[in-house]
């Protein structure tokens, strides 16, 4: 069992980490580092905002993620989301507008939410909702994107909302980035990070870490790579397999040893670069954030989940609003037992849960 921590300031503390470190991140970016000096600020004022709810016993979680389309151009080799049903090829249907979105954003801000990560499917797909996020200037947007849609369009953007950071998946080098997500995808990614930096453009990387490729995406050349391109966040999100025959990919006691311990090392040779992992970092945190501790999902449909691999929902943003939803059963059931402290295979401690998760949504 994970040992108790006042979560509130064990958050706040997290959320200053972050900002404080992207702010020495873009010190040598005149226009970044003046937009993070203002998001300071608006962070600083949102912590308050959480502090002084959860002294009226109301907590709040200061990220949300947003799964704000279903839709996708790429079919990558064991991708969640399609095995979930969660991401189709069909035309999507009774997603949530733009103004919708919007709504969220802005009850999102006044709950005291400094951070909301956008998703898919993939969200570039959606530019009304992430034109829509630009205006949120006290909003951190991560874009978690393939990065085959950025074009000049989407570069302007970036430019003027530097609340938007494009985060991009990439799965090492060329030859296992395209064997997983197909031919091209990985010259395409790195003459984006040449765009970006030819602009000043802050821009992070997404890791899926697996057995096969722990080792070279942890390597001082897979570092350099990025770093030499400007690339100022990496984020490793451990595999989780969504069917038996993957759960060979998913890493184990001793790749997640190997992580951290390269972590350590990546971070000291590389000290103007964020690195984060999940759930490593969670696992050091007192465990699972998920379910409204620290965060929660959005689905592209509205309904809020505990995270994007535990598809389930009791509540949906659409009819309840963010507010109601933060405070679902489910959400609070899952917080108040022991199913986010436990250790487990792979990314995600609720989908290997998921059976015991199903039977506490069907007793409701």
């Amino acid at each position: 069992m994970a040992e108790k921590i006042n979560l509130e300031e064990h958050i706040a503390r997290g959320v200053e980490k972050i900002v404080s470190e992207t702010l020495k991140a873009t010190v040598k970016d005149p226009r970044e580092s003046a937009f993070m000096l203002k998001f300071a600020a608006a962070s600083r004022k949102a912590t308050k905002t959480r502090l002084r709810l959860a002294e009226e016993g109301e907590h709040i979680p200061s990220f949300l993620i947003a799964s704000i389309t279903s839709s996708c151009n790429l079919h990558c080799a064991g991708c969640y989301s399609r095995c979930n049903d969660a991401t189709t090829d069909a035309e999507p249907v009774q997603q949530l507008s733009g103004e919708e979105w919007l709504r969220v954003f802005r009850e999102a801000k006044e709950l005291g939410v400094s951070f909301i990560m956008l998703a898919g499917g993939e969200p570039m797909l959606r530019w009304d909702v992430i034109e829509g996020a630009g205006t949120m200037q006290n909003i951190l947007f991560p874009v978690f994107t393939n990065g085959t849609c950025l074009n000049e369009r989407y570069l302007k953007l970036f430019d003027k909302c530097r609340n938007l950071i494009p985060v991009m998946s990439i799965e090492g080098g060329k030859e296992i980035t395209d064997e997983r997500r197909g031919a091209g995808v990985y010259d395409k990614l790195i003459a984006n990070m040449d765009a970006f930096r030819a602009r000043n453009l802050l821009f992070g990387a997404s890791v899926t870490v697996t057995t096969e490729n722990v080792k070279e995406v942890t390597s001082p050349a897979f570092l350099e790579t990025l770093a030499e391109r400007g690339c100022k966040l990496v984020i490793y999100v451990e595999f989780v397999p969504v069917t038996e025959e993957a759960r060979r990919l998913a890493p184990g006691d001793a790749e997640r040893a190997y992580l951290s311990a390269a972590m350590d090392e990546l971070r000291a040779t590389y000290p103007d670069v964020i690195l984060l992992a999940f759930p490593g970092d969670e696992r050091a945190d007192g465990g699972c954030m998920a379910a409204g501790r620290g965060f929660f999902h959005i689905n592209s449909h509205g309904g809020a989940e505990p995270c994007p691999f535990s598809p389930y929902s009791d509540v949906n943003v659409r009819s309840a609003g963010l507010r109601e939803a933060m405070h679902s059963r489910l959400f609070l059931a899952l917080r108040d037992g022991d199913f986010l402290d436990d250790d487990h295979v792979g990314g995600c401690v609720l989908f290997e849960k998921r059976e015991q998760v199903e039977a506490m949504l069907a007793a409701q």
